[in-house]
C-alpha cells in the first residue's frame, strides 16, 4: 500500500472560477504550482480564462511557454540568460538599478517589470526617484534596448490584520503608481496584489491590469476570516493502516522515546506515511481522520506515524491527513506552517499522485 495525493479537477476548476470572479488575474504558478503540477494547473487555469503565468523559475517558465503558447508569461526572479527570454517571450523583473545599469545593453529587445520593493524588502527599486532615473536613462538611450512592460511590487503583510503594515504598504505602492501615471508614464502591465490583498479588497486595484493571485487559487484561504465555502479545497491526502499494535503503560513507540504509552492496552495504528513524505513534525502534533473520526497521531517517522485508535480500526482503513474536512488551511490558522509550506513539503516522489 502507498499514500495517495489526490486532486479533484471539477472543485479545483469551481474554486479557480469562484476566485477569478470576473477579474483579471495573472496565476502564480512557482515550484511545480505549489505541488499540484505545473501542466495540470496551467491547463485548469487556462480553462477558468486566466491568460497570464507568473513564476520564479526560468526552467518552469520555459515550460509554460510549451504549454500555452499564446500566454503571457512573468518571471519574478532575475536572470542573466537574456537570449532565452528573448527566444521564450518571457517578462522579466528588473530587480534594481545597479541591475540595469550593468546589463542594458544586454537586455536588448527583453520585455521587463519595474519592480518596487516596499516593506517585504525582498528586491526591488527602493525609491520612486530610482524608478524615475531609469526610466529617464532609458529614454535618452538611443540604442537598441530593453522593453518597459510592467510595473510591480509584493505585499508582505497583507495577511496580517494586527499591525498597519498593510495599510503602510499599499498607500506607498498606490502612491508610486499615481506619482508615476501623472508624469505620463503608461505601463501595459500593472500589478501587487497578492491572494491576500485581492480578497481584503475584493478586486483587483484601479489602474492596475492584474491581481497576481497564488494560494487562494490552489484551495487555500489567506487569512481566517475568509469563508470556507470562498474558497474550496480540492486536494486530499491519504494513507493506509499498515497494522494494529497494542502497548502497555510505560511502553516507548518510535524512535528516541517519540511517545510512552499511558495506559495499558493502547491501540496504535502503524500508517504508512511520515515525514520522508513530507509530513511536517508540526502537522503530527494534530489529528487524522478515519471513518470520519478524529484521531491522533502519537509518533512521526521518515515513513510511518503511530496513530493511537479505539476498537473500531482495522488494517487496510483509510487514514485522512488532508481532505476538505482537515484543510491545508485550517492547519495554517493552528501553526503548522504556511499554506505553501505545508503543500511544498509533500513528497511527490515517493507519494501516489492522482487527478480524478
Amino acid at each position: 500500500m502507498t499514500a495517495i495525493w489526490q486532486v479533484n479537477r471539477d472543485i479545483f476548476q469551481k474554486n479557480v472560477q469562484r476566485i477569478v470572479n470576473n477579474q483579471s488575474v495573472m496565476a502564480v504558478v512557482k515550484n511545480n504550482a505549489y505541488n499540484y503540477g505545473l501542466e495540470f494547473a496551467v491547463e485548469q487555469f487556462w480553462q477558468a480564462g486566466i491568460r497570464c503565468f507568473s513564476t520564479t523559475s526560468l526552467k518552469e517558465a520555459m515550460q509554460i511557454r510549451e504549454l500555452a503558447p499564446q500566454a503571457t508569461i512573468f518571471l519574478m526572479n532575475p536572470t542573466y540568460a537574456f537570449d532565452i527570454l528573448r527566444q521564450y517571450d518571457i517578462h522579466m523583473t528588473l530587480p534594481s538599478p545597479a541591475f540595469y545599469q550593468q546589463n542594458k545593453a544586454q537586455l536588448v529587445d527583453v520585455k521587463v517589470h519595474l519592480e518596487y520593493e516596499n516593506l517585504l524588502h525582498r528586491s526591488g527599486f527602493k525609491t520612486i526617484d530610482d524608478i524615475l532615473d531609469v526610466l529617464a536613462d532609458h529614454e535618452n538611450n538611443i540604442a537598441p534596448k530593453m522593453k518597459i512592460i510592467g510595473l510591480w511590487t509584493h505585499f508582505g503583510y497583507a495577511d496580517e490584520f494586527d499591525v498597519p503594515d498593510y495599510d503602510i504598504e499599499r498607500e506607498a505602492w498606490l502612491s508610486v503608481v499615481e506619482q508615476l501615471q501623472e508624469k505620463g508614464y503608461d505601463f501595459e502591465m500593472v500589478h501587487a496584489q497578492n491572494s491576500a490583498s485581492y480578497m481584503r479588497e475584493g478586486a483587483v486595484f484601479p489602474n492596475h491590469t492584474h491581481a497576481r493571485v497564488g494560494i487562494a487559487l490552489y484551495g487555500s484561504r489567506p487569512y481566517s476570516t475568509v469563508s470556507r465555502e470562498v474558497v474550496e479545497q480540492a486536494l486530499t491526502v491519504k494513507a493506509n493502516v499498515l497494522q494494529v499494535r497494542t502497548v502497555h503503560k510505560n511502553e516507548h513507540c518510535g524512535y528516541s522515546f517519540a511517545y510512552t504509552a499511558e495506559r495499558n492496552d493502547t491501540r496504535l495504528a502503524v500508517i504508512d506515511v511520515g515525514y520522508g513524505d513530507g509530513i511536517l513534525r508540526t502537522r503530527a502534533q494534530h489529528e487524522v481522520l478515519i471513518h470520519g473520526k478524529c484521531y491522533p497521531i502519537r509518533a512521526l517517522m521518515m515513513s510511518h506515524m503511530f496513530v493511537e485508535v479505539d476498537e473500531d480500526i482495522q488494517p487496510q482503513d483509510e487514514v485522512i491527513l488532508y481532505d476538505k474536512t482537515l484543510r491545508i488551511d485550517d492547519y495554517t490558522f493552528k501553526g503548522v506552517g504556511a499554506n505553501s509550506e505545508q503543500l511544498s513539503a509533500l513528497n511527490l516522489d515517493s507519494l501516489t499522485k492522482e487527478y480524478i
